[in-house]
């Protein structure tokens, strides 16, 4: 049932339970007789798709009750901490990130984290201009813009700091990629230089004697072998100097 949302001992007024729907919804502010209901929700974790709800009662007496987080102020308190906390680590994590990968594992846990704390901000705000005179609704929005604005200023630098990462790995593959274009364009050139005398001693079968024919088969080979191997070789260093330089 909907009514099974909010908790059956708290004797909140009918219209609450009347208005919640099947899930928790969005985050918002029920006020009613003096009570005060508070929707909100925990923490969003890494790849998740439907918010848990927190409930935070304050009834016309001003006592706090919350669902399970205990009872007075310091149950809204708890739950701004972990807000708070997380958005730190998420800070410190920033602070070592150094690879666009990490930044973007970054950017995907503090997105949702970003827009429920505003959120939140705008339900305490509500709360504060419906009871003006509750001091502790005033301590609760401050926190809680504090956390809105420490989550919106760390999302602003991880995002600047992921273009910046994103833009120096595009220039290095830009010159890696001229470095390999010019690499290419030599090794062109030398193949076009010898690819007609290649061809015509391939057609005409044109085979200098050197007399090394019936010499110790197989070494002759093995001494032309090696030794088109290391000139291969001298020319790839060649080459890629070249091509870096």
């Amino acid at each position: 049932m909907a009514a099974d949302l909010i908790p059956h001992l708290w004797q909140v007024p009918q219209v609450f339970r009347d208005r919640m729907g099947e899930h928790v919804g969005r985050q918002r502010l029920m006020a009613s007789d003096g009570h005060l209901l508070f929707v909100l929700h925990a923490v969003p974790e890494p790849n998740e798709n439907q918010r848990h709800g927190r409930f935070f009662w304050r009834d016309p007496e001003g006592q706090w009750t919350s669902a399970d987080r205990g009872t007075g102020t310091h149950a809204l308190n708890k739950h701004l901490d972990e807000y708070e906390e997380l958005i730190a680590a998420l800070d410190h994590l920033e602070e070592q990130a150094t690879t666009s990968s990490e930044y973007f594992a970054i950017l995907e846990r503090l997105s949702p984290v970003r827009r429920a704390a505003t959120n939140l901000y705008h339900v305490l705000q509500q709360a504060r201009e419906e009871c003006p005179d509750l001091r502790e609704l005033i301590n609760f929005r401050d926190r809680a813009y504090e956390i809105e604005r420490t989550a919106e200023l760390l999302l602003t630098e991880v995002k600047n700091s992921l273009d910046v990462a994103v833009a120096k790995r595009a220039e290095e593959q830009a010159v890696t990629s001229h470095r390999m274009s010019v690499s290419a364009h030599r090794l062109n050139m030398l193949a076009a230089f010898f690819f007609p005398i290649a061809t015509l001693m391939a057609i005409f079968g044109a085979n200098l004697r050197h007399g090394w024919e019936d010499t110790w088969p197989p070494f002759p080979m093995l001494v032309v072998l090696g030794f088109g191997l290391a000139l291969g070789g001298i020319l790839t260093v060649f080459m890629t100097r070249a091509a870096s330089s």
